[in-house]
């Protein structure tokens, strides 16, 4: 089995090398060529694992490889690092963050795993960086806010118990009462971020990862609201000219289905 897996990556790793000599398309690109492109995979790749569509996850993962492939192959040719370093630098990695697998450390559960991880991370670095400098500035800002909440946590840094936060969360909302009474644009959107950051947090004490959360509300309204226009449709009329009373029995009917 073991010698089936080298082979088909050899077979990968040979037709990387054949498209980029012979294809004129792969002939030209480059690291920054790409980079869009699999930023877009990454999100078909998440499309497919809400869908739970296993044989659409195994097509994006393949896409997502053929794109480490791609970079690995582009920094070759400047002898810069090839896949070899790339698997090389990944499995000693992984080994240095898993020293309960791999050394002495004992851990009891998943959390340690996790905390432990970010503090190995931070071993990793260069002394002068911060704790959450290895966030990546061009994150979404909700998983970004996901982010910094957990490496603050590595270092101790967080809420004992989920009712604190969500008393901060009512706190917050009660700011944002009072600023949306004075009708400050400014700082009513100041507190609109504090509520959703705190939000975040409360969902992170919860075991809930608030981006998944949200993609499975966006999906249950598109759902809905394409049921009520669908019916409305069939009356012969547009959502434009329905009222919102008439929209709103599809939408409950919608709810039940």
């Amino acid at each position: 089995m073991m010698n089936e897996k080298l082979k088909a990556f050899e077979r990968l790793l040979t037709i990387m090398d054949e498209l980029r000599e012979q294809c004129p398309w792969d002939k030209k690109q480059t690291i920054e060529s790409i980079r869009h492109l699999t930023i877009e995979e990454t999100f078909e790749l998440s499309d497919a694992i809400l869908k739970n569509d296993m044989q659409e996850i195994k097509k994006e993962l393949g896409d997502i490889l053929l794109h480490i492939v791609f970079y690995a192959r582009i920094a070759s040719e400047t002898n810069t690092f090839d896949i070899k370093d790339v698997i090389n630098t990944l499995c000693d990695k992984l080994v240095f963050r898993h020293p309960h697998i791999y050394g002495d450390v004992k851990v009891k559960d998943e959390n340690e795993v996790k905390q432990n991880w970010e503090q190995l991370k931070q071993k990793e670095k260069d002394g002068n960086k911060t704790v959450l400098s290895g966030v990546p500035n061009s994150m979404p800002a909700l998983l970004k806010a996901y982010r910094i909440q957990e490496k603050a946590r590595s270092v101790g840094f967080d809420w004992e118990e989920p009712q604190q936060v969500y008393d901060k969360v009512k706190e917050e909302l009660d700011e944002l009462d009072k600023e949306v009474a004075g009708k400050n644009t400014e700082a009513i959107e100041n507190e609109f971020g504090d509520v959703l950051f705190s939000l975040i947090n409360y969902a992170r004490f919860l075991n809930i990862n608030p981006e998944d959360a949200l993609e499975k509300t966006n999906k249950k309204f598109i759902k809905r609201f394409t049921y009520m226009e669908t019916k409305i449709k069939e009356q012969g009329k547009s959502l434009a000219d329905s009222t919102l009373a008439e929209m709103d029995v599809f939408w409950n009917e919608a709810k039940n289905n």
